[in-house]
């Protein structure tokens, strides 16, 4: 095969797809409904077009803001930004995006499908909703599955929380594969975690690969990466901030150490943008303190009840306990979510020095995307963006599996 075309639905700001691309897939389209994310597809897929094309000092002059966002979509052929969709996938919104991928298509035939649902009714926190079953969300699979009937691409790929299988007593699991088998795709499903493929996190995902029933190859093996290296390795050439500072063109502080060569999260640029970390006020920043100080002493984390009491906010001290949490410099960090959109208690930076939570880039690392992926929209929607995605180096292990079957075919 020449080329092996795949659709992303839900595409977050295009993490997923960044791994498929990077392994030789062609995207025919991208759907999802926030804008933000869309305005960061189109950026990256500028980024792929001009690097092809041997013009990427072009997208060199956008991230150091010397061209517009405007300048840089300009140098893009239109059919390439137009593959991004910005629209929520509905009962009356299937048929319209039919219609605008069957005419991008051009006769081509859509390969794959990937892509994840919003995950939020299925996370632990979600799983305390009343209406669990009444979320509209736990129903996205149909839509996802109204695409595979339409395109009959030969497998797809399907990401979501571990909170999948057990939600609802493990009753919206069933239901899912029985669905997908329905339509005549055999299912798989496997845990993987992120830290397993190079991303420096502790990121559990479920992941379900379909395959049509005539060319049925199972849970493809993905290939670990066996690895030591640890957050810090991570975030080590990147200049100190204090809390508030805002970096949107920064110098790497040293050359590149074997972990960002190796996974070549700097590939390429000798700058870095989007170092922007979150002001805090001064009691945040005493309980930052105190925090880091006993996760270096004992590697154990704070309690809420153990602070101080002219520290506390909250008169409920039995439930999230643990609302202030260290990144573990010397291993790897907890998962990134989305939360980090809304504030940084859950991810302090390990350096005391700085005391603050993590910039926009550094979570971008520990998610594992390039330094040349840009995250259009404020910083709240950079951060969103960051945690709702999935991992592109575990994504690219799953790309590279599933390459060596669809090539058979």
């Amino acid at each position: 095969m020449n080329k092996i075309n795949f659709i992303d639905l839900f595409a977050g700001a295009s993490g997923m797809s960044e791994g498929f691309i990077k392994a030789g897939f062609n995207p025919i389209s991208h759907i999802e409904m926030d804008k933000e994310a869309c305005d960061s597809i189109r950026t990256r897929a500028a980024y792929h077009f001009l690097v092809k094309n041997k013009k990427d000092n072009i997208y060199n002059d956008y991230l150091k803001g010397n061209i517009t966002r405007e300048e840089l979509y300009n140098e893009v052929p239109e059919k390439i930004l137009d593959t991004v969709l910005n629209i929520e996938i509905t009962d009356d919104s299937i048929k319209p995006i039919f219609s605008k991928i069957d005419k991008t298509l051009n006769k081509q035939k859509v390969d794959l499908i990937i892509g994840g649902p919003p995950c939020q009714a299925y996370s632990l926190l979600g799983r305390h909703q009343e209406n669990i079953e009444n979320d509209p969300r736990n129903k996205l699979y149909i839509q996802y599955g109204r695409f595979l009937k339409h395109y009959e691409p030969k497998a797809f790929v399907f990401e979501n929380v571990p909170g999948l299988l057990s939600a609802n007593k493990g009753q919206h699991f069933k239901n899912l594969k029985a669905y997908f088998r329905k339509i005549g795709y055999e299912v798989y499903h496997n845990t993987l975690v992120a830290s397993d493929y190079g991303v420096l996190q502790a990121r559990k995902r479920i992941i379900i690969v379909g395959w049509k029933k005539d060319v049925d190859f199972g849970f493809p093996e993905v290939e670990k990466i066996i690895n030591d290296y640890t957050t810090n390795d991570a975030l080590i050439d990147l200049p100190k901030l204090k809390p508030g500072d805002a970096m949107q063109v920064a110098n790497y502080t040293q050359i590149k150490n074997e972990y960002l060569e190796k996974f070549e999260l700097r590939n390429g640029v000798d700058f870095v943008t989007q170092h922007i970390s979150r002001p805090h006020n001064d009691r945040d920043l005493k309980i930052y303190k105190t925090a880091i100080q006993k996760w270096d002493k004992s590697e154990e984390r704070l309690k809420y009840p153990d602070l101080p009491q002219e520290l506390k906010t909250h008169k409920n001290e039995n439930s999230f306990t643990d609302r202030y949490k260290v990144v573990n410099g010397n291993g790897v960090s907890h998962t990134v979510v989305a939360h980090i959109a809304k504030d940084g208690h859950y991810y302090i930076h390990p350096d005391i020095k700085q005391c603050r939570s993590i910039s926009v880039r550094e979570a971008a690392r520990l998610q594992s995307f390039p330094d040349d992926f840009y995250f259009e929209g404020s910083r709240s929607a950079a951060f969103r963006q960051i945690g709702n995605a999935v991992p592109p180096l575990m994504a690219n292990a799953i790309a590279k599996s599933m390459k060596k079957y669809l090539c058979q075919i």
